[in-house]
């Protein structure tokens, strides 16, 4: 029960203490984003950057995990449904300690723990398999709905992307979130309005995105995803929400941090070059 304790002790410290550390976490796993990226020449930086500041709230702020034991029954679940901007995922795994750094090094490498999409069988601390999208919604779901089934206290947490939720799948399991009342299920839209073949607005208009998922019967609050306040904030309300599931919608902006990459859609997922890494790590740190 000891991450419990670890959570507590976090939650000690002053609200602005705790922003101020994420947001230099995010700032972090940024740039080991781009690293991999460019290393491995393959990858998907628009959407993981977009992703950067919700994923470091979660991992290093509100999922009760253990590093040393990632099959703890008790632990918080996470699914990153939009499975290709897994290096976001990645980046968290390694600092978090349930890999080495080194594993950074062999992005989409043959035998790597890191492949080119979230696999759980390969990569301590993935509770999924995902990256066909629409799924990994579906297996957040019925994790929750396991934990109402046997009473455990564990959360689970998705992040899907905007283009994801033009799948019907998706759909089908937010009604079944809502027809189970899974209040321990926590949905956050990465709402970053591009997706590989252009704007997601104008490929399949999917709002007004906020009416429809309370028309499933969903509770839904909508920040500023790169707000690190609004974030945890937000995180914290979905934790003590009761009756129905949660939805976090997170504006956010593709390629977030690196002014070449900001809302462009040939960016979704085109490796760095040398010149434009050095650019990119130069303005993560600069703005963050």
């Amino acid at each position: 029960m000891h991450i419990l304790k670890m959570n507590s002790e976090n939650k000690t410290h002053s609200f602005e203490t705790r922003v101020a550390y994420l947001t230099d976490k995010a700032k972090e796993i940024r740039i080991n984003i781009l690293k991999m990226i460019h290393k491995a020449q393959s990858g998907h930086p628009g959407g993981a950057l977009s992703a950067s500041d919700i994923m470091a709230a979660l991992y290093f702020d509100q999922l009760n995990i253990d590093p040393a034991n990632p099959g703890w029954t008790e632990r918080d679940r996470f699914v990153l449904s939009k499975g290709h901007a897994c290096p976001v995922l990645y980046a968290c795994l390694a600092m978090k300690g349930f890999l080495s750094s080194d594993s950074m090094d062999t992005l989409r490498q043959l035998g790597s723990p890191f492949q080119g999409h979230p696999v759980a069988t390969k990569c301590p601390g993935i509770d999924a398999t995902s990256g066909s999208l629409g799924i990994g919604m579906t297996e957040a779901v019925g994790m929750a709905l396991e934990g109402k089934m046997t009473g455990k206290s564990y959360k689970v947490f998705t992040i899907c992307g905007d283009g994801e939720l033009q799948e019907g799948i998706i759909w089908e399991a937010s009604n079944t979130a809502s027809k189970y009342k899974l209040d321990n299920l926590i949905l956050i839209i990465d709402n970053n309005g591009l997706q590989n073949d252009g704007f997601g607005k104008n490929i399949m208009p999917m709002e007004p995105l906020e009416d429809k998922l309370r028309a499933f019967g969903w509770e839904v609050t909508m920040i500023n995803g790169h707000k690190m306040d609004e974030i945890l904030n937000a995180l914290e309300k979905g934790r003590i929400h009761r009756g129905k599931p949660f939805c976090i919608l997170a504006n956010t902006v593709k390629g977030k941090g690196v002014s070449f990459m900001e809302n462009i859609r040939g960016w979704h997922g085109r490796p760095p070059d040398d010149n434009q890494l050095e650019q990119a790590i130069k303005e993560i740190n600069e703005e963050f």
